[in-house]
């Protein structure tokens, strides 16, 4: 496997969670910005 391969595959990995945490993050927030527009709980 290349070095370049090697690389591209470790730092793959980085952006894929970040990718997913703003996905759930923004899910959050605009579910929390909901619930505090209708006077409800989150839970």
């Amino acid at each position: 496997m290349s070095s370049f391969a090697l690389s591209a595959y470790i730092l793959m990995w980085p952006v894929i969670v970040a990718i997913v945490l703003f996905v759930i993050s923004r899910a959050f927030f605009r579910e929390w910005a909901e619930a505090r527009r209708n006077g409800e709980g989150m839970i």
